[in-house]
């Protein structure tokens, strides 16, 4: 069918079809959500973001139908699976290509709560996606350097006091919380600029993740830790998804409880903050080990 096209026609017609798809999504969303900024009632609030929601699984199942339409596309998807629409979890991931957020996509579409994703402040003036996002109130993470903090320490701890509000929100409504705990995109320069101690990944941040643990802990069911591979390094797999290359995505899915130790004030307690980043680098060496072999099982020869 579709796959037969040459490069450029499904180059064309995939960034088409998800410039067009997102554009009528995310204008719906905005139009929907216009009246949170009239009535601030609780009831009207989380009847917006039901409404919200349901959109955003609709786009949810439009790019999944993207993977599926213009190339042969074949998912493997190991580990739990027993999971449930109307639970909490966070997810830890690692984090590869802007795909990643696609492929989530498509796990939440069969049998998760809608994702949120911590986002960079600059991505609320994109157009369409910023108010859209902030309509399914996604936390836009404003960081600050050092620099700045030092000229002006009234900045410390800003981004953490709008976590705080975005997380309470999630209170009402069954929701999968992202944490990419890199909080960046993996490069070889990065790997080698962080020296990473890891062979596929770049050392894990815990502050977000432990916040969002000390805020929402008691209410989440469970803890997903969530490994994506392509099997393609050497090219962009957003670059792979959009001229209809990308034929395999790996991902590995692991259920953890949320344990008591878990759950503590990184920021002030620093028994808490030094084991639960222990904890959160055990994880990574864990997850080092499930890329490995799943590259391992890609390199050998197909009989």
């Amino acid at each position: 069918m579709l796959t037969v096209l040459l490069l450029p026609f499904r180059l064309i017609l995939n960034f088409t079809f998800a410039l067009i798809t997102t554009a009528l999504i995310g204008l719906a969303i905005i139009i929907i959500g216009l009246p949170k900024l009239l009535l601030p009632i609780p009831v009207v609030q989380r009847s917006i973001s039901v409404a919200a929601n349901a959109l955003f699984r609709v786009w949810g199942y439009a790019m999944s139908a993207l993977f599926r339409l213009t190339q042969p596309m074949r998912w493997h998807i190991e580990g739990d699976s027993l999971l449930h629409r109307d639970r909490w979890y966070m997810i830890i991931a690692n984090h590869r290509s802007w795909v990643d957020i696609l492929v989530l996509m498509h796990l939440a579409c069969r049998n998760m709560p809608m994702p949120r994703f911590f986002l960079k402040q600059q991505l609320f003036w994109v157009p369409v996606v910023g108010l859209g996002c902030w309509t399914l109130d996604m936390p836009f993470m404003k960081r600050y350097s050092r620099e700045q903090v030092a000229k002006n320490p009234k900045l410390k701890g800003k981004d953490i006091e709008t976590t705080q509000r975005k997380c309470e929100k999630f209170r009402h409504i069954p929701t999968t919380v992202i944490n990419f705990c890199e909080g960046t995109r993996f490069t070889a320069d990065k790997h080698a600029h962080k020296h990473s101690p890891y062979q596929h990944l770049l050392p894990p941040k815990a502050g977000g993740t432990a916040f969002t643990l000390q805020i929402m802990g008691q209410q989440f069911d469970a803890i997903l830790d969530i490994t994506i591979v392509y099997p393609n390094d050497k090219r962009p797999a957003v670059w792979e998804l959009l001229t209809g290359q990308l034929r395999d995505v790996y991902v590995h899915v692991e259920t953890l409880p949320v344990t008591d130790d878990l759950i503590g004030d990184y920021f002030q307690d620093e028994a808490y903050k030094t084991h639960f980043q222990e904890w959160l680098n055990q994880r990574w060496q864990h997850k080092d080990k499930i890329i490995d072999g799943i590259r391992q099982r890609l390199a050998k020869p197909s009989k």
